[in-house]
Order: C-alpha cells, then sequence, then structure tokens
C-alpha cells in the first residue's frame, strides 16, 4: 500500500530546497518562482527538503512559507552511478534529467576520445553547471531529497574495473553491477578501455547514445537493491499535472 506521505508530497504543488528544513527560509530567486511562475496560493502546500534526505511539508503564508509538519528522513538509496560521455546538443542534459527522475545517484562525464563536443575550459564549467541545475530541477519534479550529483569529468583510464562498459556484444546482464558507462556517438576507440572492464550489451539493435544512457540508468536502478517495493517505503513520483 503506498503510505498517505507520499500520495500527499505528489499532490504538492512544488518541492524547493531549503539549507534548514526546520527553520525553512526560501531564496530571492525561489520565492519569485514561487509566488510570480507557479502563482502559489494563500495556503498551497508545498514540500521542503534540503537535499540530504530531510524533508518536511510547508504552506505558503504572506510574506514566504511556513514549515506545517515535523522534519521527517529518507534513508539514502544504494548507490548507482552513470559515466557519461556528453553528446551533442541537449542531448546530455536529456540523459541528465531521465536518470535523476529514475533514481541514478551520480553522474560522472566522461572523456572519451571520440568526442563529438568541446568539453574543456570555460564551455566544460558551463556544462558542468547545467547539469547540476537541470538535476536539481528534476529532483524537485520527482520528489527526490537526495541530490544527485554531477562529478568531476574523468577519462576511461581513470575509471574503476567494476564498472561495466556498455557495448554491442557485450554480456547481456547487469547483476552485480552499480554503475555503467555510456559512449559517445561515434562510439569506443579500439584502445579505449582494458580487458578489466566487463562489456555490457543493452540489447540487440545499435542505441543512441542518449537512448543508451536511458536504458542503462534503467537497467543499474532496477537491479539496484529495493528497486521493487512491497512495503511502505515506496520513493517515486511523478509531477502533479501528469
Amino acid at each position: 500500500m503506498i503510505p498517505h506521505e507520499f500520495v500527499r508530497r505528489v499532490a504538492a504543488l512544488t518541492q524547493m530546497t531549503v539549507l534548514d528544513v526546520a527553520e525553512p527560509l526560501l531564496s530571492r530567486e525561489d520565492q519569485h518562482h514561487l509566488t510570480k511562475v507557479l502563482r502559489a496560493e494563500m495556503d498551497e502546500e508545498l514540500v521542503l527538503t534540503d537535499a540530504a534526505g530531510s524533508w518536511a511539508f510547508a504552506r505558503v503564508v504572506e510574506r514566504g512559507i511556513e514549515r506545517t509538519s515535523e522534519v521527517f528522513f529518507d534513508e539514502p538509496e544504494a548507490v548507482v552511478s552513470l559515466y557519461l560521455a556528453p553528446l551533442k546538443g541537449d542531448r546530455s542534459e536529456w540523459v541528465v534529467a531521465k536518470a535523476c527522475e529514475l533514481g541514478v545517484s551520480t553522474i560522472v562525464p566522461l572523456l572519451s576520445e571520440r568526442l563529438a563536443v568541446k568539453f574543456r575550459g570555460e564551455a566544460r564549467e558551463k556544462a558542468l553547471a547545467r547539469w547540476q541545475r537541470i538535476a536539481d530541477e528534476a529532483s524537485g519534479q520527482c520528489r527526490r531529497t537526495h541530490r544527485m550529483v554531477i562529478a568531476a569529468p574523468v577519462t576511461p583510464n581513470e575509471v574503476a574495473p567494476e564498472v561495466g562498459v556498455a557495448d554491442v556484444g557485450g554480456d547481456s546482464s547487469l547483476s552485480g553491477l552499480c554503475a555503467l558507462a555510456i559512449g559517445p556517438e561515434g562510439g569506443w576507440g579500439p584502445t579505449e578501455w582494458s580487458s578489466e572492464h566487463r562489456r555490457v550489451g543493452l540489447g540487440t539493435t545499435v542505441l543512441r547514445a542518449d537512448t543508451a544512457g536511458l536504458i542503462g540508468a534503467t537497467l543499474l536502478v532496477q537491479h539496484r537493491d529495493g528497486w521493487s517495493r512491497h512495503d511502505d517505503t515506496l520513493h517515486v513520483g511523478n509531477d502533479r499535472n501528469t
């Protein structure tokens, strides 16, 4: 049975991040978003979180918000990481948002040798900041209370051997894996990965890189302990207009 608190969280106007859930204060930007963009009405309910597991219900009042419940805490899920080679256009951002909705813990930008985009210097820093902002926005929409982290970029030779590598013709099972590397549009270089890394197939067809990211994230989370829930610890969600 789905717990009442979860249904209430889904029905809330939005979820916002604050520094202290017990004594919440909205930033000027969030206050503007709440009143001018969402057009929140007096006494309308929202969810607050510190992005570290703590959360509570609150209501809109004349000068901001007011907490209306005790502070709850969600235990973090098992860590699931996606190593993602940056893609053209906004395709990486799409994968980031969907991976966040699915419950991926960390996305690590992967500097593969066949990258089709510029990912260094100022362009890299802007992209990383945007990925994190998109992840934070997606967290609010799907009611995550633990932040999905965008980690520092790495090259394949810096990736631990226990990380699987998505590749055509690879092993059909992700059993035992908690991290998967997704390549760029041009595929992997011939000597990019050592024999220590397990090759993982994602189906019987050739996938676009962004589709591979989505499928890989789904399969990783599905194999994580706790994905199939039969108790009152369900932590999934959608926005209120779907």
